[in-house]
């Protein structure tokens, strides 16, 4: 008896290898903020329950994340359309949603890289005001409308804060200041890091401030955002980029993420992103949390 028993267990075990090797690898990187990181959290969970090993690689720069992915060290990565044509291709013209998505899938394509299926949501910049401004300039709703406030002799101490990022790149405040002619000098303008600017709105410590549209402090803290009625920002779409060698082998991953992917939008990614940074929950519990409310085929 206690020989059939061994031989089972042999046989159990050699199965569970098998099992186990036949499972497709895949590496998903993400970037050091917390929505890369609920991203790759949700896909690994989702794409486990498929069948294959995923592992996940987080806390990634930029230019790493890119590089990895690049030579073949990550094989798919969440990515935003405005980063990659901006940051990683150098193409600075103005593109609305559905043509930067259609360009940067084009020249990402020559270098391997495949963009799948985009989500719903697009995490762009925007300006914010703080709950004490709304309520006392209910006229302020656009960034114009900010500018002609900021004119106002009786505005002119108000503080805008920026991430230090923003303020010093010349695609971001030298590019803003110049399509609006806003009056920024530094006399208004504070520079800290991008946490520190959600901590200052919630504050009423200055009278705007350059926010995400996708972060979940937005509504926690009462933000109002302002409409960029010349459309200075580029769009930011997020969608599942990955390399072709990876998609040729598993072409079945495309169709695979789809119905994930749509069942992103702002206002989603808003509330996940919230249970993170305000509700300190881990990104593990929330993307599981996530997943069992929206069970995927």
């Amino acid at each position: 008896m206690k020989k059939i028993s061994l031989i089972l267990g042999c046989i159990l075990l050699f199965a569970g290898i098998v099992q186990a090797a036949e499972k497709p690898t895949i590496r998903i990187g993400a970037r050091v903020f917390t929505e890369q990181t609920l991203l790759a959290e949700i896909t690994a969970q989702y794409l486990n329950s498929k069948g294959y090993n995923a592992q996940v690689t987080g806390g990634l720069g930029s230019s790493l994340a890119r590089s990895a992915h690049e030579t073949g060290q990550l094989d798919m990565v969440w990515e935003y359309t405005g980063v990659s044509l901006v940051a990683y291709n150098h193409i600075t013209e103005k593109l609305d949603k559905d043509h930067a998505y259609d360009r940067v899938k084009e020249v990402d394509a020559k270098k391997g890289l495949i963009w799948l299926h985009p989500s719903k949501f697009s995490n762009t910049y925007a300006l914010a005001l703080p709950q004490n401004v709304a309520e006392e300039f209910p006229d302020i709703n656009t960034i114009s409308d900010l500018d002609k406030a900021l004119r106002d002799p009786e505005n002119k101490n108000a503080l805008v804060a920026l991430d230090t990022e923003f303020a010093n790149r010349s695609d971001g405040l030298q590019g803003m200041v110049k399509l609006y002619d806003m009056d920024l000098t530094r006399k208004n303008i504070r520079q800290m890091d991008a946490g520190l600017v959600y901590t200052a709105l919630k504050n009423g410590q200055v009278f705007a401030g350059l926010v995400y549209t996708t972060d979940g402090r937005l509504s926690a803290f009462n933000l109002k955002l302002l409409d960029d009625d010349l459309h200075y920002f580029p769009d930011y779409t997020a969608a599942p980029v990955v390399r072709k060698a990876f998609l040729d082998a598993h072409p079945e991953l495309e169709a695979q993420l789809k119905p994930l992917a749509d069942l992103l939008d702002d206002e989603t990614m808003r509330q996940l992103n919230a249970r993170v940074d305000v509700d300190h929950e881990s990104p593990s519990k929330v993307a599981a949390d996530f997943l069992r409310q929206h069970p995927l085929n």
